[in-house]
């Protein structure tokens, strides 16, 4: 039985790696994708990047503006983050299998979850831009979304995992909602609530780069104004800084992480 057990995963392993073969060289022949010359382009692209993709005098005098900019995006990142773990939090509440006051409500808070984190958030920054145009708002919402769809996902897990037990003990009691709400699900899920918070502000950075291409505003304005006005020494300085303060807060982040967990 055992042998045919590890028989069979053998032969869904190999099913699948067919299947992706497969798949690869059917991409590649409708897409038209010229192998050779993809792979011969690397060493070319290397080499340019060597000679012009790298901060010069000039581009360093630019650094107060680009860690202007990127201030804003930080901060934009933060506060996206941080409101959307308050109202993730509560739909989080309403939606997990041991606090959910009714299984409607699990399913609405739910659903609203799911659409939220399956739209990515440069596709919620191109549908908000015909609303609030090239603007810091537009990046804050678009930011806002994503965090919310996906916090809301994470609350829910944390808050089945950790509070099931504490919970019916509390209702054995005949504890109130808020009761139970306040003094158990909220004390139990702190520590994993503040990770959660704390990965998406790192996510929310690096999404923000890109957003901020899309909505003229922060650190991707930046680099891509240096890159289309080929400055490239320039747009490499903001691509060092911003790998710099990335590096940073995801040392921060985990700091935290070992202090409250």
């Amino acid at each position: 039985m055992r042998g045919d057990f590890f028989a069979k995963k053998r032969t869904h392993t190999l099913m699948f790696f067919a299947l992706l073969i497969a798949i690869t060289c059917v991409s590649i022949v409708i897409t038209k994708y010229d192998v050779e010359k993809g792979f011969t382009s690397i060493p070319k692209a290397i080499v340019w990047a060597f000679s012009n993709f790298y901060p010069n005098e000039k581009a360093l005098a630019k650094l107060p503006d680009i860690l202007y900019k990127l201030k804003d995006t930080v901060l934009l990142s933060v506060a996206a983050a941080s409101v959307a773990a308050l109202f993730s939090l509560l739909f989080a509440i309403f939606g997990s299998q041991t606090t959910g006051t009714n299984a409607l409500m699990r399913k609405v808070t739910r659903g609203i979850a799911t659409l939220f984190r399956n739209i990515d958030v440069s596709a919620w920054a191109m549908i908000l831009l015909f609303s609030f145009g090239q603007s810091a708002l537009t990046g804050y919402f678009a930011l806002f979304f994503g965090s919310f769809g996906f916090l809301t996902r994470a609350f829910v897990e944390t808050i089945d995992e950790v509070s099931s037990s504490s919970v019916e003990a509390l209702q054995a009691t005949g504890a109130s909602f808020f009761a139970i709400i306040f003094q158990s699900v909220i004390p139990s899920c702190i520590p994993q609530i503040v990770s959660w918070v704390l990965f998406m502000i790192e996510t929310n950075i690096r999404s923000a780069t890109l957003i901020g291409i899309l909505t003229g505003t922060g650190i991707g304005f930046a680099f891509s104004l240096y890159y289309k006005s080929l400055n490239y020494h320039a747009a490499s300085l903001v691509v060092i800084v911003v790998v710099i303060a990335i590096l940073l807060i995801e040392n921060v982040s985990n700091y935290i992480r070992r202090v409250i967990l």
